[in-house]
């Protein structure tokens, strides 16, 4: 019997309007591929090679330098041998992929799930829209009987272009479910990507694979293949590589019953007392029954059929109220509102499983949504609403043609939120956010503009989103301060600054803003603009006023790089900064409150270009 604690007490803090989830579920193991050397692979040719670094030029193409050591697989090919194929030993069904990789100006590769479904890994930085043969996209498949530019068919472009300059890391995600055959061979269901992540980014979901792509491994599908990666067109290193096969048989949620009581319940009744206003069988976990539109509590009871004992974690969401789960005559969890995860080990066999779910908010939907994940098994409904499809109102996106600047509130990582953001669009897809109380560039992206769901919906929270590739530039603080010495600290906050906000107007282009403002004694002209083919930023400072002392902050990062003529790495390779003028700015990299700062004396004008 569950416990009589109050539904009631716990509704107040839950939050019910959720704009993205991002579900975690802690029983699926990953299976990390070493690079410490080349055994997980089947004979690797002689251009693949295990290192500790890799580094690209931006001026030289199909060039990687590497430094000895291990934890990175790279490929090297040259004139006299142009590289061959890098086979698993290992293969797969169903999996999720996850990886970072690094190109070489003008390189290509690719991943081939088992060995036969190619996504392409390609130099596309600065490519305005982007094609299936694109970095990120699923490539063609190939018919060499059709005339001249008819060959390649069903090829699926990326939805934008989420790719980095060459020389940094670039972070894929994938999701793949295997072909089906019957039990004489025959194929029933094609293969499909279920999502690709490139970036933070999602570029592809739920595209079926009606057959192999061009350079397949093989003709015929199969239900298991190696992961292939692609080696003869060009210099290409990987690190990170993560591997999550879904092999096992799925659970079953069998003899599923369901009693319904009328009324606002605010703890779990005496069953016994009680008459069901309704009672009945179902195939899945639902709220949507007649007479279930207002208050109602649901109890459900059945069995959970374990093919394969582990630990399995569970995700539930009870719009409107909250819910309790006893699996095996355990509690699971008690009431509780929301959204609600937890984990829980099982064997083998049938567990009996009660579920209560109490609505007591008669203006919000019974959106019930269940799911489950364990050992090898790729997490799956129990119910038949769907996270996502229950996870509030369409967006409200922006358009940046008809509203290419807006002011509005952004959520920073660690739970900083800018009250003064003014967010700036261009037609090249690469877009930044200025922090007015500071005047300072915050986090350029590329792709999609905004997501203002969270700022006008409903009463709102004045916020808004970035919807592509986003590159944060640090914690808010000054662009400008006085120092007296190298060792004094960079100023966090505004006392004695003497910091006014002048405002802002825009340019000959909409997309084009000048800030202007006034710190320490300078009249500071703070312009941004879109490089040529939306590879990057350039910002243009105009400074005038006492000068003396004052230095400008390029960059603050845990690590950076000098690569020679004003160019510098930033990161762990996350993005480029080149001066302007490099031989008059006298550049100063220093150490300073635990990271490394890259400082350009304050003169009347100067620039930098960020490369991402």
């Amino acid at each position: 019997m569950i416990q009589a604690k109050p539904f009631f007490s716990i509704l107040p803090g839950i939050i019910l309007m959720v704009f993205s989830i991002f579900l975690h579920y802690p029983g699926v193991a990953q299976n990390a591929v070493s690079f410490e050397n080349l055994d997980a692979f089947e004979t690797p040719g002689k251009t693949w090679s295990i290192v500790a670094d890799a580094r690209a030029d931006l001026s030289q193409q199909g060039f990687l330098t590497v430094s000895k050591g291990n934890g990175v697989l790279v490929n090297l090919p040259t004139e006299k041998n142009k590289g061959q194929d890098l086979y698993t030993k290992a293969s797969y069904g169903d999996l999720d992929l996850e990886l970072e990789y690094l190109v070489a100006k003008g390189s290509n590769s690719g991943i081939y799930l088992q060995g036969m479904y190619e996504i392409q890994i390609l130099d596309s930085w600065g490519v305005s829209i982007p094609r299936a043969g694109d970095n990120g996209g699923i490539y063609e498949r190939w018919d060499d009987s059709k005339p001249e530019g008819q060959k390649g068919y069903q090829g699926y472009a990326p939805r934008q272009n989420a790719s980095r300059a060459p020389g940094l890391w670039q972070k894929l995600r994938v999701s793949f479910q295997a072909p089906r055959f019957d039990e004489e061979g025959a194929k029933i269901e094609n293969a499909r990507i279920l999502s690709v992540e490139l970036n933070g980014v999602t570029i592809h979901e739920d595209v079926e694979l009606f057959g192999p792509t061009r350079g397949a491994m093989a003709s015929q599908e199969m239900g298991s293949g190696p992961l292939r990666i692609q080696g003869d067109h060009g210099a290409v290193a990987f690190r990170n590589l993560r591997l999550t096969p879904f092999d096992n048989p799925a659970p079953e949620l069998t003899d599923l019953t369901y009693d319904l009581y009328k009324g606002r319940f605010e703890s779990v009744p005496d069953y016994s007392s009680l008459k069901a206003a309704k009672s009945g069988e179902l195939t899945s976990l639902t709220a949507s029954i007649s007479g279930s539109t207002d208050q109602f509590l649901i109890r459900y009871r059945g069995q959970l059929d374990i093919k394969e004992g582990g630990s399995y974690s569970f995700n539930f969401s009870f719009p409107g109220g909250a819910g309790a789960l006893f699996v095996g005559g355990k509690q699971v969890f008690g009431p509780s509102g929301g959204k609600v995860a937890r984990q829980v080990s099982l064997d083998p066999g049938l567990h009996p499983v009660e579920l209560v779910y109490s609505k007591v908010q008669d203006w919000v939907d019974p959106l019930l949504t269940a799911e489950i994940a364990g050992p090898g098994i790729r997490p799956m409904l129990l119910s038949d609403r769907s996270f996502v499809g229950s996870s509030g109102p369409d967006p409200i996106l922006i358009d940046p043609n008809e509203r290419p600047v807006l002011r509005s509130f952004m959520d920073l990582p660690g739970g900083y939120r800018m009250t003064h953001a003014v967010s700036v669009a261009s037609p090249d897809k690469v877009h930044y956010t200025y922090d007015m109380d500071y005047g300072n560039l915050i986090q350029v992206w590329k792709g999609e503009f905004l997501n203002a769901t969270p700022m006008w919906y409903s009463r709102g929270d004045g916020s808004s989103r970035p919807m592509g590739t986003l590159l944060y530039l640090g914690s808010p603080a000054f662009s400008l301060a006085e120092l007296n010495s190298m060792e004094q600290v960079w100023p966090t906050d505004t006392l004695g600054s003497g910091y006014k906000v002048n405002g802002y107007r825009v340019l000959a282009e909409e997309h084009e803003l000048q800030f202007s403002y006034d710190i320490f004694g300078v009249a500071v002209e703070d312009k941004l603009e879109v490089e040529s083919g939306g590879k990057g930023l350039k910002r243009t400072l105009n400074m005038g006023g006492a000068l003396e002392n004052r230095y400008v902050r390029l960059v603050a990062a845990g690590k950076i790089e000098e690569l020679g003529q004003g160019l510098y790495l930033v990161g762990e390779k996350d993005y480029y900064v080149q001066l302007g003028e490099q031989s008059q700015l006298a550049p100063v990299l220093r150490n300073s409150n635990g990271q490394q700062e890259l400082l350009v004396p304050a003169r009347e004008n100067m620039e930098y270009v960020i490369w991402f």
